[in-house]
C-alpha cells in the first residue's frame, strides 16, 4: 500500500504512561505536537460527548482547534468522530426504567454545519469524520430499513468537500443493502473489532466487493473494563496479545492495497493493552509478510 494511501495511528493520544514509547517525558510541552512525529493520523473523540441536555450543547472550541492545527506537520490528517448531539436518536438515560427522550438535534444539517465552522482552522487536515452509533435497538430505530431512510436524506444535504464514514454498532445493520447504501451515497463503512460486534474479518470477507475507494478500521478490545483492571493506568505494555487478529489484519492491508482502497487504521489502548506497542507489532507483520512474498518469488523463479 502506498504510503499515501495507509494512514495509522491511535484513538486518542494523551497517555503520560507512553513515555519511551512516544513521548520523551510523562507531560511533554506539547503532547500532540510529539506524537505527530511517530504517527500520521489520529482518531480525535473528544467532540464526541457533545450532548448534555436538550439545552445544552458543547461544541469545539476555536482555540483548542487551532491548536491542534499547529501542532502538527502538513501531511498529518485527523479522524473526527462527529458529535453525539447528532447521532444519538434519544438521550441517555439516567435509570433503565426512565422513559426514551428523543433527541431533537438527531441528524441536523444545521447542527452539523456549525460543528463544521467550529472545525474550519482544521479543514485542510481533516480525514474521515466519522458517524459513530449506538446499538439501534427496535424501540429506537426499527430496522436497517428505517436508518437508511432517515440517513440517506440527511447525507445528500452533506457538504461534498468532506469524507464521511459510518460505523453502526448494530450487528444486524451489516448487510447487502446497507452496505450499497453507502456506495452509492459515497459514505465509508467503518470495520469496528471488538465489543459486540462480529469479527471484521469475516464482515470483509463476505462484503469485499462493496468496500472501494476508501475505509476505517478500528481496533479495539471485546472488554474495557476487563483490561483497565489489568493494566490501571499503565497503557505501555501488551497484555491481551491478539496474534490471530494481526495476522489477520495484515492480510486483510494487503487485500486492501491491491484494490487500491485508501485505509485509516485507528488502535485503541484497550485492544491488547497499549496502542503504540500494537502498531508496532503491526508494522513487523507487514514487513515479515513482504519478506515472505519476495522470498516465494525468489524461490519460485530460481
Amino acid at each position: 500500500m502506498k504510503a499515501e494511501s495507509l494512514h495509522i495511528g491511535t484513538c486518542s493520544w494523551k497517555y503520560p504512561s507512553w513515555e519511551g514509547l512516544v513521548y520523551s517525558e510523562r507531560k511533554p510541552a506539547n503532547y500532540l505536537q510529539e506524537y505527530s512525529h511517530h504517527y500520521n493520523t489520529v482518531e480525535v473523540d473528544q467532540w464526541f460527548w457533545s450532548l448534555f441536555a436538550s439545552d445544552k450543547l458543547v461544541l469545539p472550541k476555536l482555540e483548542v482547534v487551532s491548536e491542534y492545527a499547529a501542532s502538527v506537520p502538513e501531511n498529518f490528517t485527523f479522524c473526527v468522530k462527529v458529535p453525539n448531539s447528532i447521532t444519538l436518536t434519544h438521550h441517555y438515560k439516567k435509570n433503565k426504567s426512565d422513559p426514551l427522550v428523543p433527541n431533537p438535534h438527531f441528524l441536523s444539517i444545521e447542527l452539523i454545519q456549525r460543528f463544521f465552522d467550529s472545525l474550519q482552522p482544521l479543514h485542510h487536515a481533516l480525514g474521515p469524520l466519522m458517524f459513530q452509533f449506538e446499538y439501534l435497538n427496535k424501540q429506537k430505530m426499527s430496522g436497517v430499513a428505517e436508518f437508511i431512510d432517515k440517513f440517506g436524506p440527511f447525507a445528500e444535504k452533506l457538504p461534498t468537500c468532506f469524507t464521511y464514514c459510518i460505523e453502526s454498532r448494530n450487528p444486524n445493520y451489516l448487510t447487502t443493502a446497507y452496505l450499497n447504501f453507502l456506495r452509492s451515497t459515497n459514505l465509508h463503512h467503518i470495520f469496528l473489532q471488538g465489543y459486540y460486534m462480529p469479527s471484521i474479518f469475516d464482515v470483509y470477507r463476505e462484503h469485499r466487493e462493496r468496500i472501494d475507494k476508501l475505509s476505517v478500521i478500528r481496533l479495539h478490545g471485546p472488554s474495557r473494563e476487563e483490561i483497565e483492571k489489568q493494566v490501571g493506568d499503565d497503557w505501555s505494555q501488551i497484555v491481551a496479545p491478539k496474534d490471530q487478529d494481526i495476522k489477520d489484519l495484515v492480510q486483510m492491508i494487503e487485500d486492501l492495497k491491491i484494490r487500491n482502497v485508501k485505509l485509516y487504521l485507528l488502535v485503541n489502548n484497550h485492544f491488547e493493552g497499549s496502542a503504540p506497542r500494537t502498531i508496532a507489532r503491526i508494522e513487523e507483520a507487514m514487513i515479515q509478510s513482504v519478506q515472505r512474498h519476495v522470498d516465494l518469488h525468489n524461490t519460485l523463479n530460481n
